[in-house]
């Protein structure tokens, strides 16, 4: 399932962490968030792939919550680039999922680990329009991790309310002057 939020590359080594966007910007802004990260992880250091998000009370991900700082934001993560100053991205995807699960402590609130479905996507694809989320991603359980050459495929939620009208949020920032 893919979670609405902001990307980010969570990077912790030597009891801190911090949080870079897919353009490389660091994510300053959430100093909380990455001292959570940092305690919550059960290794020397990491590098994860996941998704800042702010959840509504239901549990839902609220963008315009994490977009205007309204709630305080979470980490999913949903794989493992690096354990250790080992690269794993060359393992295979359910290989770097079950490791990653290893090394997020299971009681942490603001680190969390974002299980994968296996072989019931459509199942899941209907509960996430059901739900009004944004889309899910397919991936290769056998698939290695190569940014430049992506074999996974989003399957996007045509119905997906908080996608309407969403460039008007970025339109005056950008207009502005503000990024």
């Amino acid at each position: 399932m893919k979670l609405d939020g902001f990307q980010a590359l969570a990077f912790v080594e030597r009891g801190r962490a911090r949080l870079v966007s897919r353009n490389g910007r660091v994510f300053a802004r959430w100093p909380a968030l990455c001292d959570a990260i940092a305690i919550a992880v059960r290794s020397e250091s990491v590098v994860f792939d996941g998704e800042v998000v702010c959840l509504d009370a239901a549990g839902k991900p609220d963008f315009r919550a994490l977009l205007f700082r309204r709630a305080e934001p979470v980490l999913y993560c949903f794989d493992l680039l690096m354990l250790d100053g080992q690269d794993v991205r060359q393992l295979p995807l359910l290989s770097r999922k079950r490791e990653l699960r290893r090394v997020i402590r299971r009681r942490s609130d603001r680190l969390r680990y974002l299980d994968h479905v296996v072989g019931r996507g459509i199942d899941l694809f209907q509960a996430v329009c059901e739900l009004d989320l944004e889309e899910i991603v397919a991936k290769r359980r056998d698939g290695i991790y190569d940014p430049a050459a992506t074999v996974w495929v989003k399957v996007k939620n045509r119905d997906y309310s908080e996608a309407r009208d969403r460039w008007e949020l970025f339109e005056g920032r950008v207009a502005g002057g503000r990024r």
